[in-house]
């Protein structure tokens, strides 16, 4: 009992991952995403676009990532990807966080949950690397279907888009390219990015 104990007060902690609010707006503009919501729309996107991955990739590990990766930001917030005051404290941010809120969980769950997490942070193997492409394509996919709304809301430039994006060839040269052609270069050729 005292292990479902545990399981249940961190699935009621990240029930509060629903109220953290991002920068990017839905499909339709009418509100701007929540972290959730964000990473059910990522998962999906990984088991839907798993055979673009350069690399093969366990299918259920990358989406348990992308489940989540976000969950510290119950305590540390959304840093906004082109935020650079607030991303220079983000790291500590969510390590802090990541301490408290994995540490809810029984030790071993602890342990592999905390470790997937790490894993992601640090993009170094063929699912972490995948799950990094998804997490950048679908805010960016969301912005070209808003007409780049926060794109021109937050004077997105070029350049940092392609700064932030400068190694989601690295876990898929295929979506990455699809991305770039579909999803950024209409937004440059009609000025919302600049």
């Amino acid at each position: 009992m005292e292990e479902l104990d545990q399981l249940f007060a961190f699935f009621r902690e990240i029930d509060k991952e629903k109220q953290i609010v991002r920068q990017t707006y839905i499909s339709d503009a009418v509100r701007k995403e929540n972290d959730a919501e964000h990473a059910w729309h990522a998962a999906i996107m990984a088991i839907l676009l798993s055979d673009y991955a350069n690399e093969k990739i366990d299918v259920l590990k990358t989406v348990t990532m992308l489940l989540i990766h976000d969950i510290v930001e119950i305590d540390a917030g959304d840093t906004y990807a082109y935020d650079e005051k607030a991303k220079q404290t983000q790291k500590q941010r969510e390590t802090e966080a990541a301490n408290r809120i994995f540490g809810m969980l029984p030790e071993e769950k602890r342990a592999w949950m905390r470790g997937l997490w790490e894993e992601f942070e640090e993009r170094k193997t063929p699912e972490a690397k995948f799950a990094r492409v998804m997490d950048n394509i679908q805010p960016m996919m969301l912005n070209a279907a808003t007409n780049g709304l926060a794109w021109e809301e937050h004077q997105v430039h070029l350049e940092q888009i392609l700064g932030r994006n400068k190694h989601t060839k690295d876990g898929s040269k295929q979506l990455w390219e699809y991305a770039f052609q579909k999803l950024i270069t209409p937004y440059v050729e009609n000025g919302t990015i600049k």
